[in-house]
């Protein structure tokens, strides 16, 4: 290699490392709204103050961080937000899912579902069908009832006691099937049991013949955005089965979660 190919080499590295060291002080700052000191900043990244001061005023000369002088606290300025809110306004739910469900369905050989919630029901927005010759079909755009559907019951787990309430008081709790949960305290007892294994299930509540297990997809604030599941003829998916379809569609919900910037709760 010659001399001048090898400064080059060293130039690009050298400014590789410090992207690096600039992105890792914005991802600190951004996980400590309040702000941090120089100090507290080199101490955490292990970096020399120096080295911190200059890529701190690196960024403040940007807009990404500001330097609040009552504090003495480096805070994220806004530049972050307007480029984190480009992410969050191209964000497509469907879009980024799909690949995740394409997978969930190859490692399940079952259909996997993608649903928001609309008041006491659930909207279906996407499908990847399985390749069996018998296999569930949901349209996007399809509806149905949250207390008796996985995707309902995953995302009903998620939310706050007096949100459930909201949601299901007043309102009669369809019987679909003689497996449907029309008891209130019934359907609550149902949720907490979910809420401890870490999926909801169906198990022919919804229709005759039809199983589902369903996790969920959280949004930024480490709220329930969409449910995911597999669904399957009772047939072919037993109630040990089942349970374990549950297991592999937290982990792909997890992935989906983390692809769309979302947060898990604590």
């Amino acid at each position: 290699m010659s001399a001048e190919a090898s400064t080059t080499q060293s130039v690009r590295t050298g400014q590789v490392q410090s992207l690096t060291r600039a992105l890792s002080i914005l991802n600190a700052i951004a996980d400590n709204p309040p702000g941090l000191s120089l100090t507290s900043i080199s101490k955490l990244l292990k970096l020399a103050p120096s080295t911190t001061h200059r890529l701190l005023t690196t960024l403040q000369e940007e807009h990404y961080v500001q330097y609040d002088r009552d504090g003495s606290l480096w805070q994220i300025a806004m530049r972050a937000f307007v480029t984190g809110n480009g992410f969050l306004t191209s964000r497509d739910l469907a879009t980024v899912a799909r690949p995740y469900m394409r997978r969930l369905m190859e490692l399940s050989g079952e259909t996997v579902n993608l649903a928001i919630a609309d008041e006491n029901r659930v909207i279906y927005l996407a499908q990847v069908e399985s390749r069996e010759m018998m296999r569930v079909f949901s349209k996007p755009g399809n509806h149905v009832p949250m207390h008796c559907s996985g995707v309902g019951k995953a995302i009903l787990m998620a939310m706050r006691p007096e949100d459930i309430q909201r949601i299901i008081a007043n309102k009669t709790l369809k019987k679909l099937t003689d497996k449907t949960i029309t008891d209130t305290q019934m359907l609550l007892s149902e949720l907490e049991e979910s809420c401890k294994r870490g999926f909801a299930m169906d198990d022919e509540e919804h229709a005759i013949g039809l199983r589902c297990a369903a996790a969920l997809i959280y949004d930024e604030h480490a709220e329930p955005l969409a449910g995911l599941s597999i669904s399957g003829p009772a047939a072919r998916i037993s109630q040990e089965r089942l349970k374990e379809l549950g297991r592999i569609t937290v982990g792909i919900a997890a992935e989906i979660t983390t692809a769309l910037g979302g947060k898990h709760p604590r």
